[in-house]
């Protein structure tokens, strides 16, 4: 018996120190070492040795500046639900991988599930600047631009991946263009994707393409999602050899597969061929609030017959410059701009220049403001609407992907992750202890920690943390065992926070 209670007290122990282990840092910096310690003096070169170093809940930070590569970077280790790899541009540095001496294959390979990646930018890769090929990823304010295919592409399965405020341009295939796309969730890609605040634009062949082979009936959702000018190189000329769509919304080689779709308050504009395309899909495809100006030939296009279990709706959406719309009887429409008794022109704008909508995001990484294509405050489109769920301001929804006077939310990428609201010093647990204790914190961004304890007279005893921290909550245990029992404080100070908090030790 006494053998199974010591056995059993070193299993909590040990298991303890698993639940409690404190998520790590690590740097990575042009000009570093894969020989150094990885630290924020003395960084790792390459992500490949982070990655090496790094267990679930660890974060990788990216200095600033142009890495040379020249073979893929492999994401293959697997993350879990609240503890993903975390691999961040470090506050506001901008990480840049330049890919061109790569000989084959992708640039980021993202295989292994639970990666966040935020503020990279991928170019000149062989082929897609970054592929997914796992689920449950966060690819969040990166950017992907001329690769030698796809800027981002989503395949082999993935599924419930999030794409946010990502940009994807001037992606090229030579030596004819047919196949670049700025976002491809397509051909063997998974269920369940959302891209959010995302731009695509002079991408060879289509702005976003959804089409499938072999995967089929499959749902993915595009929200304020922005597509213009491909089908164009990045000089401007025209290339015909690519689709040229804004939003190709499916389609499959034989004509049977189905990509349910919904798009929520999407702009397709400028585009060679058509905006929003159906592109023989057999899915259900679900628009709401999106708006279509000046394409080449159609700004909303559903021309064929899609299977008896799917279903078609266009609500609220607003067509203005182009040959119109090509809708089946089957599809329903309401509050469209081509339905009587509507009319538009360009008096129900506030702008038609397109000045900034290439423009730097703003700081928390969301689309800028531009007033292009945002309704004038005289305009009928006003309060025209019919509810749909989205939020609106006035007595209806507007229609077109902007509601007047009310700006589109950014996302909330902390309830994707269960990231805390704010800053907190949680009270240690046991207090009263003997003779070690646990010490939460909460961070809502990624800053440089100080943790330390003091007695009453303010004398410090010992430092805990001092290190950068990633976003989250994390915990560091304190053992008091070498000091005498009394009331003692242990602060918190970051850059923009500190809190202090009394415990008790009792021997």
């Amino acid at each position: 018996m006494k053998l199974y209670l010591k056995l059993s007290l070193f299993a909590l122990l040990v298991l303890g120190t698993s639940v409690y282990s404190q998520p790590k840092t690590y740097f990575v910096a042009v000009g570093g070492s894969d020989l150094s310690a990885g630290t924020f003096d003395s960084p790792f070169a390459t992500v490949k040795q982070a990655v090496l170093a790094v267990v679930a809940g660890d974060t990788i930070y990216l200095r600033g500046g142009t890495y040379i590569v020249s073979a893929y970077i492999s994401l293959s280790k697997a993350g879990a639900e609240g503890k993903y790899f975390n691999l961040f541009a470090y506050k506001n540095e901008k990480p840049v991988f330049n890919f061109s001496a790569e000989t084959s294959s992708d640039g980021f390979k993202v295989s292994g599930g639970y990666w966040h990646l935020k503020g990279i930018e991928s170019s000149y890769a062989y082929h897609n600047g970054i592929s997914i090929s796992s689920s449950h990823n966060i690819i969040e304010n990166c950017s992907v631009h001329d690769n030698r295919n796809s800027g981002m592409q989503l395949g082999s399965g993935a599924s419930y991946n999030k794409i946010i405020n990502c940009d994807s341009y001037y992606n090229y295939d030579a030596p004819n263009g047919g196949n670049a796309d700025g976002f491809s969730p397509k051909l063997d890609v998974g269920t369940g994707n959302y891209f959010y605040g995302c731009r695509s634009w002079q991408n060879s062949d289509d702005g976003f393409d959804c089409y499938l082979r072999p995967s089929n009936n499959i749902n993915t959702v595009f929200e304020n999602c922005w597509s213009f000018m491909n089908g164009y190189l990045k000089d401007g000329t025209q290339i015909t050899t690519g689709n040229g769509n804004g939003f190709k919304m499916g389609g499959s080689d034989d004509k049977t597969l189905r990509h349910n779709v919904i798009l929520r308050n999407c702009v397709a504009f400028d585009n060679r061929v058509k905006g929003f395309d159906q592109n023989n899909n057999k899915g259900s495809m679900t628009l709401y609030n999106c708006t279509g100006f000046r394409n080449g030939t159609y700004n909303f296009s559903i021309p064929g017959a899609i299977d008896t279990s799917s279903t078609a709706t266009i609500e609220n959406c607003i067509s203005y410059l182009s040959q119109g719309v090509t809708l089946i009887s089957g599809v329903t429409t309401a509050a469209d701009t081509w339905i009587n008794p509507f009319t538009v022109s360009a008096a129900d704008f506030a702008s038609l220049d397109t000045t900034g909508v290439r423009g730097p995001r703003k700081d928390d990484g969301s689309l800028p403001d531009v007033s292009f294509l945002h309704l004038a405050p005289a305009s009928a489109l006003i309060d025209a609407g019919v509810v749909v769920g989205l939020p609106f301001s006035g007595s209806a929804p507007d229609l077109g992907a902007f509601e007047y006077g009310m700006a589109m939310p950014p996302v909330k990428i902390e309830k994707v992750i269960g990231l805390p609201s704010g800053f907190v010093l949680h009270q240690n647990y046991p207090n009263p202890f003997n003779p070690s204790t646990t010490i939460n914190y909460s961070l809502p961004r990624s800053e440089k920690v100080m943790i330390k304890v003091y007695d009453l007279l303010g004398r410090e005893i010992t430092t805990l943390v001092n290190d950068e921290m990633p976003a989250g909550t994390h915990s560091v245990k304190f053992n008091a065992i070498n000091i005498p029992s009394g009331v003692y404080i242990y602060r918190i100070t970051t850059e923009s926070f500190s809190e202090a908090r009394k415990m008790i030790y009792l021997k």
